[in-house]
């Protein structure tokens, strides 16, 4: 397919194979891990379908976008997310004007909403400060165009984000004196980190279930998370470690690397020997581990939707500070729907209703 804007023909194929679709992210500005061909290979074995778009121009890649496809149980619909993308520059708002129109069409082909999320940064600090250049501008070209910021962010919007481009030296420098301490101190008594292998997920799976349990948080079976774990560590892209004492597992944490860029996706603790701070030190490892991957930039994966103490995320946003990055607040999520009724049931009264089931539920089992 061809499309024409402003006297630039671009052309939008559809990519078939792991190697060309991987290559052509890589030639975009700030490939994501989320949008490689390996994510939606995994997701296609979890229900989902995955189609991968591809616009060029003079035959480079100017932007990108898998889209993963799920129906809505027996219902004449399904739903379409673009996690962390479309990819391309997204400070060309002439693109956005390309790109935006393939993804409103899918909407209407039966389509209840599609949902993007690409890495749009807002600008740095908490939401005080102020917006980068052009941002106004590409807010006010979504909502001319019919998008609405999600309720339903899938992905973290805001994160902290370190330049690995510093040496090691600097690194340290940065980080806030607490955790340049707590670091010391898990090496001091005895903690070392090691590179874990396959063989070792269902120990990091075990931690991973001891922290749902104690930070309230839900997550899926051993199954799932084997799955894309093992495929991406046997994939390269993906790095276990572990945080060990007298040879017990005691926290540990997986690094996923797509490009220039590490992103420290899953950590997991014991409720045991929390004291010798293993943390900073399995961070310390994964930060030292990355620049030896060659990568420019470390991304912590998370930082809370307000910027204060009532934020459940606070706690874990105050240690990602510690070592020094700098908070970066993202567009997050958008939908775009031609079934405002549909719309409305999906995003605002069916979780409200799941909510109250799962309250009655509750109730009735104390008594």
């Amino acid at each position: 397919m061809r499309v024409a804007s402003s006297q630039v023909i671009y052309q939008i194929v559809s990519v078939a194979n792991r190697d060309e679709w991987d290559a052509a992210l890589l030639q975009l500005p700030h490939p994501h891990v989320l949008q490689t061909w390996d994510w939606g290979a995994f997701k296609e074995r979890w229900g989902w379908q995955a189609r991968r778009w591809l616009w060029t121009q003079a035959g480079q890649p100017v932007a990108a976008a898998q889209l993963l496809k799920r129906q809505l149980g027996r219902l004449p619909l399904s739903i379409v997310y673009i996690p962390k993308g479309p990819l391309f520059d997204v400070t060309n708002l002439a693109l956005w004007e390309v790109v935006l129109p393939e993804l409103e069409a899918e909407a209407r082909r039966g389509v209840l909403f599609v949902k993007i999320d690409p890495d749009v940064p807002l600008g740095p600090g908490d939401e005080d400060a102020a917006l980068l250049p052009g941002v106004e501008s590409l807010l006010q070209l979504l909502q001319r165009r019919g998008w609405r910021r999600s309720s339903e962010q899938i992905q973290f919007k805001n994160t902290v984000l370190l330049d690995l481009t510093l040496d090691t030296e600097t690194l340290q420098m940065r980080m806030k004196p607490k955790t340049r301490y707590n670091i010391r101190l898990a090496t001091r008594r005895g903690v070392c980190v090691r590179q874990g292998e396959l063989k070792d997920l269902e120990s990091f799976y075990a931690l991973y279930r001891i922290t749902s349990q104690r930070d309230g948080f839900l997550i899926r079976p051993f199954a799932y998370y084997r799955d894309v774990w093992s495929q991406f560590i046997t994939a390269g892209r993906a790095h276990l470690l572990l945080a060990e004492l007298e040879g017990q597992s005691i926290a540990g944490l997986l690094l996923f690397v797509f490009g220039r860029t590490a992103w420290y996706m899953y950590g997991a603790s014991d409720n045991t020997h929390r004291e010798l701070m293993p943390n900073h030190l399995l961070q310390w490892g994964a930060i030292q581990l990355a620049k030896q991957l060659g990568c420019t930039q470390y991304d912590m994966w998370g930082a809370p939707d307000r910027f204060d103490e009532s934020d459940p995320m606070w706690g874990v946003y105050r240690f990602k500070m510690g070592f020094g990055g700098e908070t970066v607040r993202g567009l997050g999520a958008c939908d775009f729907t031609t079934f405002p009724i549909g719309y409305y049931l999906y995003t605002v009264v069916m979780p409200r209703l799941l909510a109250a089931m799962r309250t009655t539920a509750r109730f009735s089992s104390d008594r």
